[in-house]
């Protein structure tokens, strides 16, 4: 088993990866690191639970300690759900003696710092034997994208591997819980919609093509076609939903494009790794699919799901469909877990 601790365990995100690292048959969580007013009780009495399934038995009486290596001890893997600001100080502390999968921003588009979809750019990982030399650090940073990003990413990979995509416009619809719990005020998203969600058009815009980009060696050059985003927050708990416009530069058959996403399979498929959903992306034929609360949480939650997939009528060579993908899950907790399953398995 490998030890593992998570950084800042009483949030949202760090329940998510307390949930899904509980009988996980490879890590074992060790460490559960906090604010100080949490430090030194234990778990079950420093956090307040905001999740459907229970605490797990096997971290209620571990005691929380502070988010300091000193602190964390004897953690081969530590897996962080910092705020940004924190992250940017802890995490480098973290990774001089072991490695850190990161589910915050801080430090994502560093150029030496991998960003990755297992599925997506497994080749990025080569970074870190650059960061590690930069940074005189025995362990490393590898980071997981912003949730909406994830989401879209994996159903662009498989179509740009086999079209030359001109440009992407996507429209979020993103849930509340992407905020973390106190995030919105319930008077401020109850019967509205909120049209603006600080950072994350940028997020996404950066980060797609980034991830969609060749690393050369060196560094990553990042995917040559336009992407414009336009972010929202509505009052779903749990699920973002996406609207993908797509204008290729060659002619497609809708049947193609199915089947492009269908088939697509990346390494942690053929590994078989323990979080890894048997299909990254899985399509709905129904009209009226895919939905938050019906298909956020398609195979535990680790696959995106597509629905309402068109040509569109005005423009040539173009492509429409909508998706969810759970936010919490894939698009957070589970992303980080499966960056460290590939790691563990391959490096």
């Amino acid at each position: 088993m490998v030890n593992v601790g998570i950084l800042g365990a009483t949030g949202m995100v760090g329940q998510r990866f307390i949930e899904l690292l509980a009988d996980h048959p490879k890590f074992e969580i060790t460490a559960l690191t906090a604010s100080a007013r949490s430090a030194g009780k234990r778990y079950e009495d420093a956090a307040t639970w905001y999740l459907d399934s229970p605490i797990p038995e096997s971290v209620k009486d571990i005691t929380v300690v502070d988010t300091d290596p000193k602190e964390a001890k004897d953690v081969d893997i530590v897996f962080s759900a910092l705020p940004a600001d924190t992250a940017a100080i802890v995490e480098p502390k973290f990774a001089k003696s072991c490695i850190v999968a990161s589910n915050a921003s801080a430090m994502r588009m560093e150029p030496d710092v991998p960003l990755v979809i297992p599925e997506v750019n497994p080749e990025h990982l080569d970074l870190v034997e650059i960061q590690q030399k930069n940074r005189g650090w025995d362990g490393f940073i590898v980071t997981n994208p912003n949730c909406s990003t994830i989401a879209l990413t994996l159903t662009l990979k498989p179509l740009y591997d086999q079209y030359n995509i001109k440009r992407v416009y996507v429209s979020t619809m993103q849930a509340v819980s992407g905020a973390g719990y106190n995030g919105v005020p319930s008077m401020a998203i109850v019967d509205n919609l909120v049209p603006f969600i600080g950072g994350e058009e940028e997020k996404m815009e950066s980060e797609t093509l980034h991830l969609l980009g060749e690393f050369d060696g060196e560094s990553v050059v990042p995917a040559p076609f336009g992407l414009s985003a336009s972010c929202h927050r509505v009052a779903v708990v749990n699920g973002h939903t996406e609207a993908v416009f797509i204008e290729m530069e060659d002619d497609l058959e809708i049947e193609d494009v199915k089947n492009c996403l269908c088939n697509f399979k990346g390494l942690p498929q053929k590994l078989d790794l323990h979080s890894a959903p048997k299909n990254p992306v899985v399509i709905r034929e129904e009209e009226n699919r895919p939905q938050p609360r019906m298909d956020r949480n398609t195979d535990n939650g680790m696959a995106v799901t597509v629905g309402r997939l068109r040509k569109d009528a005005a423009f040539d060579n173009s492509l429409r469909y909508v998706l969810v993908g759970h936010n919490t899950i894939r698009g957070a907790a589970g992303a980080s877990i499966l960056n460290a399953e590939l790691i563990s398995e391959i490096m």
